[in-house]
């Protein structure tokens, strides 16, 4: 067993090496080691001591632990070194599968619509057109092109009905007694955390702990809690650590110092080069048109301009979402994501109803359009992909619904059933909350204190616990309705919602 531990440690180093050997980061390592041989401080009999000690005291050495700390958290840790590259995308054979037809499914709808339409995936634009999109890119949203006819790809009730029809083909008798007892619309054994282990993970939410979100805490006097808390956030940030960060969100982030701490988080600098590799994006986008960008257009004019929130975002928005279809770094993430990309113009990722959710949110921390890029691509490849890639995954969309449901059957049975009965099945109303990450349901101070316990925790099952919370708060209205329609009257609006005790009472004051 520890021969199997350290032989995936290993591994796990090499996997690292290798990855940051390509980064820019080992070249301006490289670059301040050779640089400092002219310094006096440096001797030959001690070289390698007096480098790593020049590295360490002008903080390169916390660069690259950054780095690491960054690695770790994304990439999923080596698998045994037999196992084939499928494995790591996906371990369950079945999920794999039906991750493969749904793409199918989406490409073909893309495809269909193209020949309707009878308009290319991709074309080069003329140079008049290029000029004229150069010289708007900071106000397109005053271009009202007509998009009537071009429809999302998919909405996320369609995604919701192919992960209902997922079935392990090991079970199909229904002879896995633990789970036979599941009523929700999910129908497949994953395992998810109860009560109590959700209690521990989430420990820092306990009700003695001081938060951000809270203001009537009992413990604490939140204004003393806060004062001290904002400290503690400055020094974290002068240090420089994205571990040290990650704990420290996991109480909530002050406002004035959050685009930082996620940033630090998320490893995000804005480096010249990473500015230059936006301004390639950006002219990827001026010389070519892709249907995709019309899908983008319909998208931000379906849910983000209609926003009172987010309107005013909306030419930041088509500039990262122009840009991210064209980013072929995003590719990456494929490696540990069960779904693949598609193999044609359209490289990237295909924006359903509401993609744009994900980006709008980000716009009230981050006003430099390439540092925007850069966290939005980094929050995508690290989370919000797995709200719409079907796998087996504790974060990913299929253990969220499970997860959902069955905190829901488990601590509010009769509410569960009651909606059941009547054709209101939960899931059913919560799932589009889960998919957009709650981004455009909830307050926008309220959705970015959910978002800093994502970081914080590395995780999305807080999604599933929040829908849970969301229920157990509505109970009693949502137990005289008699219809789907009424119960979703009951639940349209959560702007009002505060986050943070919603979550603390139903995990930490509900009786398990």
């Amino acid at each position: 067993m520890m021969l199997e531990q350290d032989t995936g440690l290993s591994l796990a180093i090499a996997q690292i090496v290798q990855r940051l050997k390509g980064s820019s980061l080992h070249s301006q390592l490289e670059r301040q080691a050779r640089g400092s041989l002219h310094k006096p401080e440096i001797k030959l009999e001690s070289l390698k001591e007096d480098i790593k000690d020049f590295l360490k005291t002008s903080g390169w050495e916390k660069r690259l632990q950054n780095a690491v700390y960054s690695e770790l958290n994304v990439f999923p840790s080596p698998c045994h070194p037999a196992a084939p590259p499928e494995h790591m995308k996906e371990p369950l054979v079945y999920m794999r599968k039906a991750q493969g037809s749904w793409e199918k499914r989406i490409l073909k709808s893309l495809n269909s619509m193209c020949t309707e339409l009878s308009i290319p995936l991709a074309r080069k634009r003329p140079i008049g057109e290029q000029k004229e999109l150069f010289n708007k890119w900071n106000e397109m949203g005053t271009d009202e092109p007509d998009l009537s006819l071009f429809r999302p790809v998919y909405a996320p009730k369609d995604f919701l009905e192919v992960l209902m029809n997922l079935r392990n083909p090991n079970y199909e008798n229904g002879d896995q007694p633990s789970f036979r007892n599941h009523l929700g619309l999910i129908q497949v054994p994953l395992k998810v955390k109860d009560i109590p282990e959700l209690k521990d993970y989430f420990s820092e939410l306990g009700l003695n702990t001081g938060q951000l979100g809270i203001d009537d805490s009992t413990q604490v006097p939140p204004e003393l809690f806060e004062n001290e808390h904002v400290r503690v956030g400055q020094t974290v940030l002068t240090e420089q650590d994205s571990a040290a960060a990650q704990q420290y969100v996991r109480q909530g982030c002050p406002t004035a110092l959050r685009a930082e701490l996620w940033a630090l988080i998320l490893n995000i600098s804005n480096q010249p080069e990473d500015i230059l590799y936006y301004e390639q994006l950006k002219s990827n986008v001026i010389q070519h048109d892709l249907l995709v960008d019309s899908l983008i257009y319909k998208d931000v004019k379906l849910t983000a301009s209609n926003d009172d929130y987010y309107f005013v975002f909306e030419d930041y928005l088509y500039q990262v979402l122009l840009c991210f279809s064209r980013d072929t770094s995003v590719l990456e993430h494929f490696s540990y994501n069960s779904a693949t990309p598609p193999k044609s113009y359209i490289r990237g990722v295909i924006p359903f109803h509401g993609f744009s959710m994900y980006v709008a949110p980000l716009c009230f921390l981050y006003h430099e359009p390439s540092k925007l890029y850069q966290i939005f691509r980094e929050m995508y490849v690290r989370f919000f992909f797995r709200l719409h890639s079907i796998s087996s995954h504790p974060s990913g969309i299929v253990s969220l619904c499970l997860l959902f449901e069955t905190l829901l059957q488990t601590h509010l049975p009769q509410l569960f059933y009651h909606l059941r009965e009547i054709g209101a099945q939960p899931l059913r109303i919560s799932f589009k909350w889960m998919v957009r990450a709650f981004s455009g349901y909830l307050a926008t101070d309220q959705l970015l204190l959910l978002w800093d316990r994502i970081l914080g925790y590395n995780s999305l099952e807080i999604l599933a616990v929040l829908a849970a919370a969301v229920f157990a708060f509505r109970a009693v209205n949502l137990m005289e309705v008699t219809s789907l329609a009424a119960a979703e009257a009951v639940l349209a609006d959560l702007s009002t919602l505060k986050v943070m005790p919603l979550l603390q009472i139903f995990l930490f004051a509900t009786v398990t």
